[in-house]
């Protein structure tokens, strides 16, 4: 079976890498300079990841960053992980998103990614 994620380590079509992991502009952004880093070995959960990929992972997210804040200046970010059909994961390669935020690219972003869905319990922070 076919992995997009692997195709795209396989060509070599990235932004940047490290041994253990890649990082690419993702296709369909949520926001300008939106990457995804992705390990170079094929599993799906975070939770199978080893320590030396968490420390793959937590560099290249440095390193995008750096050059997100020299390119594009954003005001804030967002990294997050899906892990599981129920938590809106689609491809079952692990990947991190680092999403560059930006004054007013939304309307209120108080609570951040607490806005995902309605609470169980009020956020008033």
């Amino acid at each position: 079976m076919s992995c997009i994620f692997c195709d795209y380590i396989n060509d070599k079509n990235y932004l940047m890498e490290n041994e253990l992991a890649v990082a690419i502009y993702d296709k369909f952004p949520v926001n300008k300079g939106h990457v995804l880093i992705i390990p170079k070995r094929h599993y799906a959960s975070y939770f199978d990841a080893t320590q030396d990929e968490i420390i793959a992972f937590n560099d290249l997210t440095k390193k995008v960053k750096a050059l997100l804040d020299s390119n594009l200046k954003p005001d804030g970010y967002n990294i997050g992980i899906n892990i599981g059909e129920a938590a809106g994961q689609t491809i079952f390669h692990l990947h991190v998103h680092v999403i560059p935020r930006y004054y007013g690219d939304v309307d209120n972003p108080r609570g951040g990614i607490r806005k995902l869905k309605k609470p169980l319990v009020e956020y008033d922070g």
